[in-house]
């Protein structure tokens, strides 16, 4: 059966799906959930234009690798259909595990289980589904599939997702460092011996690339009023799950988020998978709504903190903040709120941001010159990679409330 549906993308422009089997992935009621999950999570609250899904993302992605898998087969790389539609429907389904608010969220509704291992797990359920159709995908997602250059393309230091997501929360968050040529990225990249590579001319865009990330790290996903938000938000769920412990808080076991939240999760099987597959933020925001009622002070301040954007105070250090600081904080907070040195460890607490831009000693990006030597990027004579970006960076927080 032909099809052919086009979709009038803002940052890409018109976006065609012409593979059946594609089609009928993305109408999937799974995979629509992805519309009410914001990509960026409580970055709206500092960018107001950030409000676009992982559904976008995701389409955004696809297209991207769409036409890297046209630029290798224009330069003589040999890839099949079949690997064509696995390498679109595994960066199409990337992200399909995320819980609502991404990031922010994980591992708090499912414990001791990142988003990638529900992507999987998501993947097998649809191949049964589909009638096998998904194994090709799968295989390059886990990076068991032979021509291991599908699977950087869909996680690596120059995958297409970190190409996606860094021009689209540019565009939305309106933040102009973060815009990257992804158009002579992709042109740039070839394959030498099965692996990714980056052809030499390429090297500046690259290096836009990395620099860009790192912008958009500190300046967008880590900026310190995002980060006090996106915190406030983990603080809101930890304390309503330690009022239910100690029976001040009646969940309503009929919605999903209640049940993932305050019932022990023993194994996280199929049935679990279904009803985490309703989730999105809508369900969390409704919860948060209600506490904000709540008759426990320190739930209901968290909430209408966040519901009101009456965000706590954030401070960022390159040092670890003082234990007598943190204790001083608290003791301020309970006293003049007469409430517990406990209730105020939910009002003031610290934690530590980093961001490893790129690890040469994990998965590289890798430079083939034109007589044939291959470097790795952080080994170019370039001060801007080698002296900076290959360092991870650390800053240390501490976040409180302040009327």
């Amino acid at each position: 059966m032909q099809i052919r549906k086009i979709i009038n993308d803002p940052v890409h422009g018109f976006i065609s799906i012409q593979d059946p089997l594609i089609f009928k992935i993305i109408s999937h009621p799974w995979f629509q959930r992805l519309r009410r999950i914001n990509q960026m999570a409580m970055s709206y609250l500092v960018y107001p234009g950030a409000v676009h899904s992982r559904l976008h993302h995701a389409i955004g992605a696809y297209h991207l690798m769409h036409n890297a898998l046209y630029e290798l087969k224009q330069k003589g790389v040999a890839i099949t259909d079949q690997e064509e539609q696995g390498a679109k429907i595994a960066i199409l389904l990337h992200d399909i595990g995320h819980g609502p608010f991404s990031h922010a969220l994980e591992y708090m509704l499912v414990k001791d289980l990142e988003h990638e291992a529900i992507s999987e797990m998501i993947m097998k359920v649809l191949n049964e589904e589909f009638n096998g159709a998904l194994s090709t995908a799968i295989d390059i997602f886990r990076n068991v599939y032979p021509k291991k250059f599908l699977h950087q393309l869909v996680s690596g230091q120059l995958d297409v997702d970190r190409m996606d997501y860094l021009t689209r929360d540019s565009f939305f968050s309106g933040v102009v460092e973060g815009m990257i040529g992804c158009d002579r990225i992709l042109k740039m990249l070839t394959v030498h011996e099965g692996e990714l590579m980056v052809e030499e001319k390429g090297i500046y865009t690259i290096e836009e690339f990395l620099v860009s990330r790192r912008l958009m790290y500190w300046q967008v996903y880590q900026h310190k009023t995002v980060l006090s938000a996106e915190m406030t938000l983990v603080r809101i769920l930890e304390r309503a799950a330690w009022l239910h412990k100690s029976n001040r808080l009646e969940p309503d076991f009929s919605t999903v988020l209640h049940n993932l939240l305050f019932r022990k999760v023993t194994a996280f099987d199929k049935e679990q998978l279904e009803a985490f597959c309703t989730l999105d933020d809508t369900d969390v925001i409704y919860s948060i709504k209600r506490w904000s009622n709540h008759k426990d002070w320190t739930l209901s301040t968290l909430c209408k903190s966040l519901l009101n954007r009456k965000l706590f105070k954030l401070r960022l250090q390159h040092e670890p903040i003082p234990a007598e600081e943190l204790s001083a904080r608290r003791a301020k907070v309970a006293a003049d709120n007469n409430i517990t040195a406990e209730d105020a460890s939910f009002l003031v607490f610290t934690g530590e941001a980093e961001n490893s831009l790129y690890d040469p000693n994990n998965e590289k990006i890798n430079i083939l010159f034109k007589d044939g030597s291959i470097r790795d990027i952080a080994q170019v004579d370039s001060p801007l990679i080698h002296q900076n970006l290959s360092r991870p960076v650390k800053k240390f927080y501490i976040c409180f409330y302040q009327q």
